[in-house]
C-alpha cells in the first residue's frame, strides 16, 4: 500500500510530489497521458505573476505572492531557466488608468513588493516599441518568465530521485473508499493508498465525483497563442499585459525564457476537455488585439500557434482542501492563473494539510534537493565544448540546427529517470523542433535516436504517445 497517491503530473502534481518526497512516505504519481506536463502545463503563458490580480484574502492572492518569491531557489536547485524580467499592465485611456490604480491598491494589500505606476515617458524609457497611445502602466518588477514543462519534468525527476514512483499512461477510472484508505482502479492496474491528492487539472471535478464529492465543477476555458521566431524576441523586454476584463488579463505580449516572442491568449469557454485546436478567427482576434500593446509585431515571423485549456473553478478561487465527503482525499482543483506562479506555495499548503490529517510527517535525512544538471551545449564556451566533445563525441553532432541541439543532449534526456519516450517528449525537454522549421529537418533524426536508445523499431516511435504514429511503412 502507498502512503500517498497523486493524480495528475502537471506543474501542480509534480510540485506536490517533489515537496512530499522530502518526507518518509511511499508516494506514487499517476498520469493518464504518456508524458509529464501534457495538459495545461504545456500550453500556457509561462508567466510567474507578481500577485496584484487576485482579490485580497483569497487563496489565489496569498499563494501567488508567496509562490512568486520561491521561484529563484527552486529553479536554481533544479537547473531550470527562470528570468525575473518584470511586467507592465498598460492603460490607453483614463478609464483604464482607474483599473491600473485599483490593481496597484490590490497589490499593496496582497503584499506585492516594489510596484510603481509609471507615466508615458517612464514607460517609453523602458519599452520603446509600445503603442504611442499608452498613457500609463503598473510596473511590477518581481514578475518573471519560466518554461513550465521543463520545470514540471525537472520536478518529476527530482521527486523520482527521492523515491517517488511515477507511472504514465495510467488513467484512473474509479476510486473506492476502504477502511484504511482508497483503492484506485486504472485501465492497466489497481493500487491501494492511504491518502489521495487530486491534481487532475481540467479533470479534477470528474476525479472528485468518483468519491461522491460534487461540491464544485471545473469548466474548461480555451486560450490560443502565437509563438514568433527569436528574431522577434526583443520587441519587448518585459511581460506586457493589457488592462484586465471579466475574461482575464487580456492578450499579453512577452519574451519567452528561450528568446522567442509569445502573443496571446484569447478566452473561450468550451465543454470539451480535450479540444486544444487552434482556429483561424481566434488567432486573428489575438493578432488584432495585440496591436493595442505593440502595433509593429511581425506576425510573418510566427513559427507556430497552439491552444491550452485553463481549469476554471465554479467557486472562483483555488480549491485546496480535504474533501468533506471523503476523509484523506485532498482536492487541489481549479488551479487556473496564477496557478503556475502559486505552484511552489500550493505544494507547501498541501503538505501542511496532509501533515494535519495524518498526524505527523517525518523528514528524510538524505533528501536530494538538486537535480543532476542539464548540459546546454549552445551555452558553453569554446573550451568547454571542446572538452565535452573529447569526452563524448555525440555532443559534437548537431541534430537541430535552429536551436543548436546536439545528439548528446537528446540521448541524455531520453535516458534520465523520467526520460523522453516520444518526439514531443524530446522537444519539450531539450528543444529540437522548437525553432523555425518546427522539426521539419531534425524530426527524422530525433526519431532515429529515440528508436536506437529505446530499443524500438522506428515505426513504433510516436509524436506524442498513444496512437500518434508518424511512420507506417518503409518506402525504400
Amino acid at each position: 500500500m502507498y502512503d500517498v497517491a497523486i493524480i495528475g503530473a502537471g506543474i501542480i502534481g509534480t510540485f506536490v510530489a517533489r515537496e512530499l518526497s522530502r518526507y518518509d512516505l511511499k508516494i506514487i504519481l499517476i498520469e493518464k497521458d504518456t508524458d509529464i506536463a501534457n495538459g495545461t502545463t504545456k500550453a500556457n503563458s509561462a508567466v510567474v505573476h507578481a500577485g496584484y490580480d487576485a482579490e485580497p484574502g483569497t487563496l489565489k492572492a496569498k499563494l501567488n505572492v508567496l509562490g512568486n518569491s520561491m521561484f529563484d531557489k527552486v529553479c536554481e536547485e533544479l537547473d531550470v531557466p527562470f528570468k525575473r524580467i518584470g511586467s507592465f499592465v498598460i492603460a490607453t485611456d483614463e478609464e483604464e488608468m482607474k483599473s491600473i490604480k485599483e490593481l496597484y491598491e490590490r497589490g499593496i494589500k496582497n503584499g506585492v513588493p516594489n510596484m510603481k505606476i509609471l507615466n508615458r515617458d517612464e514607460i517609453k524609457a523602458k519599452e520603446k516599441n509600445l503603442n504611442e497611445e499608452i498613457i500609463g502602466a503598473l510596473y511590477a518588477p518581481t514578475a518573471g518568465i519560466v518554461c513550465p514543462w521543463e520545470l514540471a519534468v525537472a520536478l518529476a525527476e527530482n521527486a523520482a530521485d527521492n523515491g517517488t514512483k511515477i507511472v504514465l499512461d495510467r488513467k484512473v477510472t474509479d476510486i473506492r473508499k476502504k477502511e484504511d484508505g482508497y483503492c484506485l482502479y486504472m485501465d492497466k492496474e489497481t493500487i491501494e493508498t492511504k491518502y489521495v491528492i487530486n491534481c487532475a487539472g481540467v479533470y479534477a471535478g470528474e476525479i472528485s465525483k468518483m468519491i461522491g464529492d460534487n461540491t464544485f465543477e471545473i469548466l474548461p476555458r480555451r486560450g490560443q497563442y502565437n509563438v514568433l521566431d527569436k528574431s522577434a524576441g526583443n520587441i519587448v523586454k518585459h511581460v506586457i499585459f493589457q488592462a484586465p476584463t471579466e475574461y482575464g488579463k487580456g492578450v499579453l505580449v512577452t519574451p519567452t525564457v528561450h528568446g522567442n516572442l509569445l502573443v496571446g491568449p484569447d478566452a473561450e469557454d468550451i465543454n470539451d476537455r480535450e479540444n486544444t485546436a487552434t482556429t483561424r478567427d481566434r488567432i486573428e482576434f489575438i493578432r488584432q488585439a495585440s496591436k493595442k500593446t505593440v502595433k509593429s509585431i511581425p506576425f510573418n515571423a510566427t513559427i507556430t500557434s497552439f491552444a491550452g485549456l485553463r481549469a476554471r473553478p465554479s467557486t472562483g478561487d483555488f480549491i485546496i482542501e480535504e474533501s468533506k465527503k471523503a476523509p484523506g482525499f485532498i482536492n487541489v482543483a481549479g488551479i487556473e492563473s496564477p496557478g503556475l506562479s502559486a505552484a511552489p506555495a500550493i505544494a507547501e499548503y498541501v503538505k501542511d494539510i496532509l501533515k494535519e490529517i495524518s498526524g505527523a510527517l517525518k523528514e528524510k535525512q538524505n533528501f536530494i534537493s538538486n537535480r543532476r544538471p542539464v548540459i546546454r551545449f549552445v551555452e558553453l564556451n569554446d573550451e568547454e565544448k571542446e572538452q565535452l566533445i573529447k569526452k563524448d563525441p555525440r555532443y559534437g553532432r548537431i541534430i537541430c540546427r535552429c536551436e543548436s541541439i546536439t545528439e548528446g543532449e537528446i540521448v541524455d534526456v531520453i535516458n534520465r529517470n523520467v526520460g523522453a519516450r516520444t518526439v514531443d517528449g524530446v522537444k519539450r525537454r531539450v528543444r529540437p523542433g522548437m525553432g523555425r522549421c518546427q522539426g521539419g529537418f531534425c524530426g527524422p533524426r530525433v526519431m532515429e535516436i529515440l528508436a536506437r536508445e529505446l530499443g524500438k523499431e522506428i515505426m513504433e516511435i510516436t509524436k506524442d504517445g498513444k496512437d500518434s504514429y508518424i511512420l507506417t511503412s518503409k518506402t525504400k
